[in-house]
């Protein structure tokens, strides 16, 4: 049985990881290079790096803390922010990514997945999507859920997996940060309609939660959260340790 991931999520701002509630009030927290460490060392399956305002603020990802923090890890990592051309893919993994997270510019420039796919790989490609509801309606919402673009959300991840994105991550604008549960209707709407991985974003704020979600949608990959984490709230050992025992496939690291 192929085991489930745990996956820390830095959002960082200004070259120091920041939190926020539903996308707003951001509240610094630490430096990406220490936090990331901390979390290759102590049980983390993967680590995604998002410079949250590259898109907003339309320029390029900071390439420098990136590099510090891929020579720091040695678990894969995922990088986003301000990826709008295939050169935006090429710059990032040689600064050390595993892969590379696109929205803003997949948005901007349908045909980037496709031709990031086709240079690098589907395994190399990952849509990360910014969900709220709109009168009901699961919407596509772009430069870090500052701006709604009107798709319907389940038909956008659907045609990018089509064009060759290998994983994606469902951010739930309507949960983010505010701790109380995964968005588990939106996420099994989206398990149904792709066949490749997706990683649940928004709404941790205990160890049941990533219970209920991997019970509640069994073909869910991997959970994903930054806050409880970044804050001592949950320690990946303890939830991992937890999750085992209640029958979920995990990565177990000794540590110590």
């Amino acid at each position: 049985m192929i085991t489930k991931r745990i996956i820390p999520c830095l959002d960082v701002k200004n070259g120091r990881v920041v939190k926020g509630v539903n996308f707003e009030g951001l509240n610094d927290v630490s430096s990406p290079v220490e936090l990331a460490r901390y979390y290759s060392e102590n049980g983390a399956d993967e680590l995604v790096f998002y410079d949250i305002t590259a898109s907003f603020e339309g320029r390029a990802l900071f390439t420098d803390i990136l590099r510090e923090v891929a020579s720091t890890i040695f678990i894969p990592l995922t990088v986003g922010g301000g990826i709008n051309t295939v050169e935006d893919f090429d710059r990032v993994l040689k600064c050390g990514a595993d892969k590379v997270s696109v929205n803003s510019g997949a948005i901007r420039n349908p045909d980037l997945v496709g031709e990031a796919a086709k240079r690098y790989g589907d395994q190399c490609v990952v849509l990360s999507v910014d969900v709220k509801r709109v009168d009901g309606v699961f919407r596509v919402f772009a430069k870090g859920g500052r701006e709604n673009t009107g798709m319907e959300a389940i038909s956008w991840i659907k045609r990018c997996v089509d064009a060759g994105a290998g994983e994606v991550v469902v951010n739930s604008i309507d949960t983010d940060g505010v701790k109380k549960g995964f968005d588990l209707e939106m996420l099994d709407a989206v398990c149904n309609a792709v066949s490749v991985p997706v990683i649940a974003s928004g709404g941790a704020g205990c160890i049941d939660h990533f219970t209920k979600l991997f019970q509640a949608i069994p073909t869910i990959d991997a959970g994903l959260a930054a806050s409880i984490f970044h804050f001592g709230e949950v320690k990946i050992s303890d939830l991992k340790n937890t999750l085992a025992k209640e029958g979920i496939p995990m990565r177990i690291v000794r540590l110590g």
